[in-house]
């Protein structure tokens, strides 16, 4: 088979090397152009691009996937196969073109947590299992008949990172499955249960900020769910007046009754500083000020001072 590759992080690298190392024939490897980014702005290429270039694949990089010129050079490519891992929505004409169609490895057991954010969510949302799911695409995005789901347990402590990257090697697995029943022949498409559909939308700041009115359960959720990005943010009121933020990346829930008012901080001062929540307290261990590292809590201790009226708002 002739196959055409799709994707932009390093989400997608695994896929695409999994299909390299088993002498699939990639013909090429469509990715995002080059971005200026940094200080410098110096240009960067995405993870795919990085890889793709030091196997000698031949790499396109289209402004727009309606352009003429690409569609054009798609079809000289003659591919049997398209694979889309993390990347953007195709138009018609272009996931249309190929013979044996195109398929989207997605980061959810779909139908649920269709969208742009399933790791995320499915952690903010208190889940205790996630997966991937393989699916051919069409119109609607996220809602093509399945080929397979392969699952992986969520537990109290795993963070947005960990899912990722055991999604990025579980994923890897399904494509090579995936390809290798659409090579043979031996597979069957599967429809979407649409009762059971959840949405992943993307992720806004105001969706990052930590409210302390709500249990520590949920509280906890999305701090996990948003490690280590976007991260849930947390504000206080310094001895300027001024609203800081604070990045919170790990902590730890302790369910009890008290009569403290929300967003209330206790500390020793040294190694511990938690936070009044409705049924209990988060106890924060990893955070980071803006313009500071990320830093365990006893370092933040020994260089910012807790007042006795400091507070989370």
């Amino acid at each position: 088979m002739r196959i055409i590759f799709m994707g932009t992080p390093e989400f997608a690298v695994a896929s695409l090397d999994i299909l390299i190392q088993n002498k699939y024939d990639i013909v090429a490897v469509v990715t995002v152009p080059d971005k200026p980014a940094g200080r410098g702005q110096q240009l960067q290429q995405s993870a795919v691009k990085k890889y793709a270039v030091e196997k000698g694949l031949t790499v396109l990089q289209p402004e727009k996937l309606k352009d003429e010129h690409y569609i054009a050079e798609l079809k000289k490519l003659n591919a049997d196969l398209q694979i889309v891992v993390a990347f953007r929505m195709l138009p018609e004409v272009v996931w249309n073109m190929p013979s044996l169609g195109t398929y989207n490895l997605h980061g959810s057991l779909l139908p649920k947590y269709r969208g742009a954010a399933p790791i995320n969510w499915a952690i903010i949302n208190g889940e205790t299992e996630s997966g991937v799911t393989t699916f051919k695409l069409k119109h609607e995005i996220d809602t093509g008949n399945m080929l397979f789901q392969t699952k992986t347990p969520i537990t109290p402590t795993t963070t947005a990172g960990e899912l990722h990257d055991s999604l990025m090697h579980i994923g890897a697995d399904l494509i090579l499955k995936t390809v290798k029943a659409i090579e043979s022949g031996n597979y069957q498409l599967k429809p979407q249960n649409d009762t059971e559909i959840i949405h992943a939308p993307k992720l806004f700041k105001e969706t990052c900020k930590i409210n302390w009115a709500q249990s520590v359960e949920k509280i906890n959720n999305l701090i996990r769910g948003l490690s280590p990005y976007p991260a849930a943010f947390a504000e206080f009121i310094d001895k300027k007046n001024q609203t800081v933020s604070i990045k919170i990346y790990k902590a730890e829930i302790e369910i009890n009754s008290h009569q403290l008012q929300i967003g209330t901080v206790i500390s020793d001062l040294k190694t511990n500083l938690k936070v009044a929540c409705i049924n209990g307290f988060i106890s924060i261990n990893e955070l980071q000020m803006a313009g500071k590292k990320r830093m365990h809590i006893e370092e933040f201790l020994r260089g910012f001072k807790i007042d006795s009226d400091f507070k989370f708002i």
